[in-house]
Parts: C-alpha cells; structure tokens; sequence
C-alpha cells in the first residue's frame, strides 16, 4: 500500500519539468537522462505513484523497469524542494517499495500488448523510441490544468532527427493516427492531449553556436536553460522562456518574452529563420518564399503551421558592468509610468514591474518565508510594487539620479541572504513610523543605513538557509555561497527562480499585451480580473510587466492560483472562465494594443506589429 500522505505529495507534481535540467549543478536524475522518456524522470514517477495509489494501472514491465532505475540519489528532493518546497524522494521510495514488494509475492508484471503499428514504428525511430507501454503513457495523458480531462495515448515516440520526424508524420497520416508534439515532455494547460500518438523530442539537443554573426540553431528537445549555458559560454545571452521550456516550442506556441523583452522584442524578433515538418511532412523554412505566411497575424485561434525541427535564434552581446536594480514604489501607476519613461528612453536592457508577491516568492526559498517577507516589504516598507532593471553602468546612474530610493546588486545581496532577519517581527516594528511622511522604504534605503541594515539582517548563507528543513540547511548554505544564487542578472537570465510562482498551487496565468501609455487601463484589467477571481473564492495577484517598443506596448501577466487536486477549485476556475473568456475576448478585439495570449497561441512566429498596431 502507498501511504495517503505520500499519494497526495505525488498528485501535487506541477508538471513543470525542472527536475529535467541540472539548474542547480547538482546533476541529473540518471535513469531519466537514459531513457528520455518523462515516466522515467521524477515527474513522471510522481504520476506514476499516484496512479497506483488510485488504483488507474496495473503493473507493467515497463513500470518495473522504471521504478527499478530510480537510484534514490536524492537529487530531485534538492530540485523540487528548491522551486515547489515539495520532497519527492519519499515518493521514490514508496514507488519501488510498492513494485517490489508486489514481485515478491509472486506477481508477474503485464507485458505490453503486440501491436504490429508499433512495430512499425519502431523501425523509424529505433526499437527502445517507441512504446505502447502503459506505465509510459500514463506520464503523457494528463497535467495540472483542471478542466482538460485524461487522455491515453496509443503511443509514445522520440524521434532522434529531422528525418525521423518527417517519417513518423507521413506514417502517421496514411494510418489516419492523430499526433500532437510535445517539447519538453511537460504540460500545464491542457494543449497537448491525443488518444493517438505524442511524439517528445526530449532527444533532439543540438545546439551550435555562430558567434560570428551572433545566432544559434537550436534543434527541438533544447531547454531555453540549455541555450543560455551555451550562449553565456561565447558571452552572448538570449530572450528565454521558463528554464525547462523549449525554445522551438515556445517560439511557435507563444513567441519568446521576458523582461529581456524590452531590449529584445518578442516574437518574429527573437529569431532568424525556423525549419519545419508540414502536416504533409515535408520540409519547409520560413525564409523560403514558397513557404506559408507565419508571420502574418489572424485574430482566431488558429493550428501550428507544423514541427518545428530546428531555429535559427538571435543571440545578444552582454557587457562586464551589467548589474540588476530594483527601485520600489508604493503606487502601482507610479511605477509603470516610470518604467515606460525608461523604456522610452532606451534605459536599460531587462525591465518589469514587478508586485510584492513575486518579488517575496522569487527571494525566499520556503512559502512560508515568503508569505513573511511579503508583508514586511508591502505593508511594513511600502514597498508594494518595484522596478527591476538590468543595465550598464551608465544606465544604473541614470536610474540613481531620478529616483532617491534604489536597490543596488550589493544591496540586493544583502537583503536575500538576511531574507529571514527581514521578516523578523521585532525588526517590523522597530520599522514602523520611522519613515515619517515617507515611505519606510526610503529612510531604509538611505547610504547611511547600510551598516545598520548590515548588523540587524546578519547576511550569510547560513542566515538564509536557517528557513529550510534541517537536513537541507548544508546544501542550501553551499548553494546561496555561490556568487549567481545572490546576482540579480544570472537569476533573470536562467529564470530558475520562476516556477517557484506555483509552490503553494498550480498558476493559472493571464498573459495580455496592453498600452503601457494608459496605466489607468491596465489597473482597470487587474480591477476586473480580481474582482472575478475575489466572487469565486479563488487566489489571484498580479504578476509582472514588462514594457516593449520603447513603452509604446508592453506584456501584463495576472494570476490566478488554484489547487489542481481539488474539486472545488476545479469548480471555480470554470465558473469564473464563464467571466473572463468573454471579457478578454471583447477587450483584445475592440481596444488596440490589447490582446490576450490565447488570440497569438500556436501564432508566436508572427511579427509583433501584426497583432499589436492593427
């Protein structure tokens, strides 16, 4: 039996495939950097584990296989704990437990079922590349997203090259089997389902980098993690997605966009040329001038123009005075009128505003933490919203000399490493009123208070790592002593700080473009979007934005939160897309510069002009 504390750690999985990438350099599951296949990672155990529990599969050969791999190294507890607080070792555990001893009582695992399709198959992609087993297929057939039922596929692929891929389309449309590709093998909101075949290009990590024309091709099953490692080698960085997303799938499904964007652009910016498969499985480019229009803009949802199979990304100089800067502001239309300025004013490279509650989520490394700390910068310092920026070191005195109060990368440092000190509550009080007329911050944040702020926070690895389980506290110290754990620019570029957004429950993320030049615009969006979220009961905050094209435009992410276990939250996210479906609809087809992401889905290749300016 697997206990019930352990079935609901593992039905809690977000599906955000970080424990794919080494972000922490602690290495990689291995049975997963073996087999590719997500069943075999920790996300896919996780699922796995909590379908046995529930009694939804039976024991396979496949399932025994991949519980018998998993070698209890603990890396994915260090991963999972780092961006989620969860410890999905004791979930490992259970699950070989479970095999094991269901073999030792004399059990025989089921075989697969013979199917001559498979067989077929097999001889396109290899024969360890293609499985109809249940055990695999279970970790491809549901994710977080609440509204998006089960779905099994017939089978599981991962093509190795182009040709492959083109191969398997072919075969797949002359035995009229559907197919969907998934990138990374992760899932969030319910796109990517089919009772055919899922094609992974988990094998497909080719990356070479041109530094002499400043661009990379980037094959499929590429993590933007992975990108940024090789780029940051040759001193370039690129305009990323979330560190385990693949950058051909996020090119296609939702164009590339960060704070980076504001220098970067969003995109048909980002990148140089693609290749793709057709849904005839034929080869095109999108230089070719034979091939299809994806750069236009149609405002209907609309089908991918076919598999990506490689890009050709722009890459971007970095310079050594680049440093992050946080500049705090009470107001909400504050701090993007003076975002937009700096946009404008060409300012800066990364740019957002930033609410307290990411800011509180992204520095703590525990909810609990953070739930502390966000009320000691919101209501103790007033610090309620703030600007991040990266910039040289003509930009960062630029910023100096328009605002009194800035976070420096030094100041920065201290503040995370004291992050528990911060959110003492005798440190709180002694805070309160001292300000005067101004906001605490302000006073806080004066030359003259650092030695004080220094004494009270007590900096250190140990300091922050005293907020983490006790046999966690040695990794974390080891892990914050490392000079990128603590600098503002690293932290934004890798964006290993970002899935930390869903570690109390699963995000449901509005992601809209909107006119920066009318903020009373976009708080009337956040208004009404709260509003909703507030009628049904559910948890909702605003997130980011981030201006592009000189502040003419910018993209505003507002969240909801919800638990994709429970029932009742299944409820309200439906009762309240009744709502807001048809008030973003309406707002994205009739006021310009407004459109929800849901319109450029599966149309991130299109030029930004088409859906921004018409």
């Amino acid at each position: 039996m697997i206990p019930e504390h352990v079935r609901a750690q593992a039905a809690q999985c977000r599906h955000y495939a970080m424990c794919k990438i080494d972000y922490l350099g602690t290495g990689l599951c291995a049975s997963g950097a073996e087999h590719h296949y997500v069943s075999h990672f920790p996300q896919g155990r996780m699922d796995l584990c909590d379908a046995l529990a529930n009694n939804q599969i039976a024991i396979t050969e496949g399932l025994v296989e991949i519980a018998d791999s998993c070698n209890l190294c603990g890396i994915c507890d260090r991963q999972c704990h780092f961006v989620t607080g969860m410890r999905p070792v004791e979930v490992m555990k259970a699950l070989k437990e479970h095999v094991r001893e269901w073999l030792a009582r004399g059990n025989m695992p089921i075989a697969a079922p013979f199917d001559p399709v498979l067989e077929q198959l097999r001889q396109i992609v290899g024969q360890r590349w293609a499985t109809n087993d249940p055990a695999v297929l279970l970790t491809y057939a549901h994710d977080p997203f609440p509204l998006a039922g089960p779905q099994m596929p017939r089978f599981v692929i991962l093509p190795g090259n182009r040709e492959e891929v083109a191969a398997v389309v072919r075969f797949a449309n002359g035995h009229q089997i559907p197919y969907v590709v998934r990138g990374n093998g992760g899932s969030v909101f319910g796109f990517v389902f089919t009772d055919g075949l899922v094609m992974d290009m988990h094998r497909m990590k080719d990356i070479v980098i041109d530094a002499e024309n400043w661009t990379a091709l980037v094959g499929p099953g590429v993590t933007s993690f992975e990108l940024q490692q090789a780029a940051v080698k040759q001193g370039f960085r690129v305009n990323t997605a979330e560190p385990a997303a693949t950058v051909c799938g996020n090119i296609v499904c939702t164009g590339l966009f960060s704070t980076w964007a504001n220098a970067y652009g969003v995109n048909a910016d980002t990148f140089v040329d693609m290749e793709f498969v057709s849904r005839d499985g034929e080869f095109f480019r999108l230089n070719d001038p034979r091939a299809p229009n994806v750069f236009c803009y149609e405002h209907r949802l609309t089908p991918s123009p076919g598999i990506c199979t490689r890009a050709h990304v722009r890459l971007h100089p970095m310079t050594e005075d680049e440093e992050g800067m946080l500049i705090p502001f009470a107001e909400f239309d504050e701090a993007v009128d003076f975002a937009r300025d700096l946009s404008r004013r060409r300012i800066g490279l990364a740019l957002g505003v930033l609410g307290g509650h990411y800011l509180s989520t992204f520095m703590a490394p525990t909810a609990t933490l953070a739930e502390q700390v966000r009320g000691s910068l919101s209501e103790t310092l007033g610090m309620r919203y703030a600007v991040f920026m990266v910039g040289d070191r003509f930009a960062r005195q630029a910023v100096q000399s328009m605002r009194p109060a800035v976070i420096n990368a030094d100041l920065f440092r201290m503040l995370l490493l004291g992050l528990p000190r911060l959110a003492d509550r005798e440190w709180q009080d002694l805070l309160i009123g001292m300000g005067g007329d101004e906001p605490v911050y302000e006073f806080l944040l004066r030359p003259e208070m650092r030695p004080v702020l220094e004494a009270v926070l007590r900096p250190a690895p140990e300091t922050l790592a005293a907020a983490v389980d006790e046999d966690l506290r040695t990794f974390y110290t080891q892990l914050y002593a490392r000079p990128e754990m603590t600098d503002m620019v690293w932290l934004n570029m890798f964006r290993i700080l970002s899935s930390r957004m869903s570690r109390h429950k699963h995000m449901f993320a509005f992601l809209i473009y909107v006119p920066m030049d009318r903020p009373d615009l976009i708080r009337a969006i956040c208004d009404r979007l709260q509003r909703i979220a507030d009628d049904q009961g559910l948890e909702n905050d605003f997130g980011f934005l981030t201006p592009l094209d000189l502040g003419k435009r910018g993209i505003l992410e507002y969240d909801y939160y919800i638990n994709h276990q429970d029932p009742v939250d299944a409820d309200r996210i439906r009762q309240a897309a009744v709502e807001f479906e048809p008030y973003l609809d309406e707002i994205s087809a009739t006021i310009k510069g407004v459109k929800w992401l849901k319109y450029i889905f599966s149309q991130g290749c299109a030029r930004k002009e088409a859906f921004l300016y018409t």
